[in-house]
C-alpha cells in the first residue's frame, strides 16, 4: 500500500521528528523503539511499510522542515547525524508542503484543503491519505446549531462566519475528500455529530484524542492499581511543566483548560469517581521540548490508614509524540483499506481521550488493540 500522511502543523516539532523518524527508519539508520507497532506481539501485517509513506502537509510557519529539523538537533531532541544524512529527503518532503489555505467562507477554505489533499496523493500515485492533526490545542469552541446535523453544517460553511474551530474544518475537508483522519491534540477535530455523520456517509474510520505520551499514560498504569487492589484514592493532584510551541500556547488559559480537561478523565472513567485534585499546566520557556510532570496520590488503606504516592515524569514530547503519530497513521490507513467506518475505539491505548466506550486502562486497552489488528491483518489476507 502507498500511502500519504497529510500533517496539519507539518513543520511543528512533533511533525517534523516525526518525518525525520519514518524517513530514518525507512534509510536503515535507527530501530522503531517507541513504535507500539514494533511490538512483537502484534500482527501489523496488514499495515503500510516506512518505505511505502510519503508526507506532506499544511502549516502556517514558512521555517523549512530541514531547518526545523536542525534546531530539533541543536535542541538534543534528534541526532544530528540523521539530519546531515536525510537532507535531501527532508527538502524533498518541503516540496509537498503548503501554507494553509484561506477562502472567503469556511466552505471554500475546506475545498482548498481537500484540493492540495488530492493534488498530493495524485501526483504521488498514492492508494490513500490520512490525515493527521499535529497543530497547537485549541481552546472549545462554542456551542453552534450546525454541530449536530451535517446538512445544517453545509450551508453554514458556506455562509460568513466561523462555524467550526480549525481541527473540525481540516476533518470536515478531510471526510469530504475521501480521507481517515487522526486527531492527536485535545481539540474538538472530528468530535460533532454532523462529522460523524460526514464520515458515516463517505464510509470513513477516524481517531483521537490528545495522545497519551507521559503523565497520563502512567495514571492509566496506576489507576487501575488502585480500583483493582480496593483502595480509596482521595485526591490527586499534578503539576505539569512545559516549553516549546505546546506550552507557549497552553499559557492561554482557554487552551490550558482544554488540556488539563482531557488529562484527568482517565481517573473518573478508571476509579468510577472523580477524587480531589486537578491538573495544572505551566509554560517554562527554558525547558524547550522537555517536560517535568510531578504528581501527588493521597489514598485509604485497611481501617483508613492515610498514604501517598508519589512520582515525577521527565521526557521529551516529540521524541516520546513521534512514534505514536507514525503508529496511528499506518493503523488508520490500514482500517481504511479494510472498509472500517466510524470511531476506531480498539486505538484508545494511544489516547487519553479517546473516542468511543472504552476501558481507560491500560492493559486492557493493549488487549483491545492487539485483538483489533489481528482481525485488520486477518481481513486483508495479510497483505500490505
Amino acid at each position: 500500500m502507498r500511502a500519504g500522511i497529510w500533517l496539519i502543523g507539518a513543520r511543528g516539532s512533533v511533525a517534523t521528528t516525526s518525518v525525520t523518524g519514518a524517513l530514518a527508519l525507512r534509510a536503515g539508520l535507527a530501530d522503531p523503539v517507541g513504535c507500539v507497532t514494533a511490538h512483537p506481539a502484534l500482527d501489523v501485517s496488514a499495515l503500510p511499510g516506512f518505505g511505502d509513506l510519503v508526507f506532506g502537509g499544511h502549516d502556517v510557519t514558512t521555517v523549512p522542515v530541514a531547518k526545523k529539523a536542525e534546531q530539533l538537533a541543536a535542541a538534543g531532541i534528534v541526532p544530528a547525524r540523521l539530519v546531515q544524512a536525510l537532507e535531501q529527503d527532508l527538502d524533498e518532503v518541503e516540496a509537498n508542503l503548503r501554507h494553509a489555505p484561506a477562502g472567503a467562507t469556511q466552505a471554500e477554505a475546506a475545498t482548498l484543503i481537500a484540493a492540495d489533499i488530492e493534488a498530493f496523493a495524485a501526483r504521488h500515485g498514492l492508494d490513500r491519505v490520512v490525515v493527521v492533526n499535529l497543530s497547537s490545542t485549541e481552546p472549545a469552541p462554542p456551542p453552534h446549531p450546525a454541530h449536530a446535523d451535517l446538512g445544517t453544517l453545509a450551508a453554514a460553511l458556506a455562509g460568513p462566519g466561523t462555524v467550526l474551530p480549525p481541527s473540525s474544518l481540516y476533518a470536515y475537508a478531510a471526510f469530504d475528500g475521501g480521507c481517515p483522519y487522526v486527531d492527536f491534540t485535545p481539540s474538538t477535530g472530528a468530535r460533532l455529530p454532523a462529522l460523524a455523520e460526514l464520515a458515516a456517509e463517505r464510509g470513513l474510520p477516524y481517531a483521537g484524542h490528545d495522545g497519551k505520551t507521559g503523565e497520563t499514560l502512567l495514571k492509566s498504569v496506576l489507576a487501575p492499581m488502585f480500583a483493582m487492589r480496593n483502595l480509596a484514592v482521595r485526591s490527586w493532584s499534578g503539576i505539569n511543566l512545559l516549553g516549546g510551541g505546546d506550552g507557549a500556547n497552553l499559557a492561554d488559559p482557554q487552551a490550558n483548560a482544554a488540556k488539563a480537561a482531557s488529562k484527568q478523565r482517565v481517573l473518573r472513567e478508571t476509579l468510577g469517581y472523580a477524587p480531589d485534585g486537578d491538573t495544572r499546566i505551566d509554560y517554562v520557556a527554558d525547558i524547550g521540548d522537555f517536560k517535568t510532570a510531578w504528581d501527588l496520590v493521597t489514598f485509604n488503606g485497611f481501617l483508613g490508614t492515610g498514604m501517598c504516592l508519589q512520582f515525577t515524569w521527565q521526557g521529551c514530547d516529540s521524541a516520546l509524540a513521534a512514534p505514536l503519530v507514525l503508529d496511528l497513521a499506518r493503523i488508520t490507513l490500514a482500517a481504511h483499506a479494510a472498509g472500517h467506518t466510524g470511531p476506531l475505539a480498539p486505538l484508545a491505548y494511544f489516547f487519553k481521550d479517546p473516542l468511543g466506550d472504552v476501558d481507560h486502562a491500560l492493559h486492557a486497552q493493549w488487549e483491545a488493540l492487539r485483538t483489533y489488528l489481528a482481525g485488520v491483518g486477518a481481513g486483508l489476507g495479510g497483505g500490505r
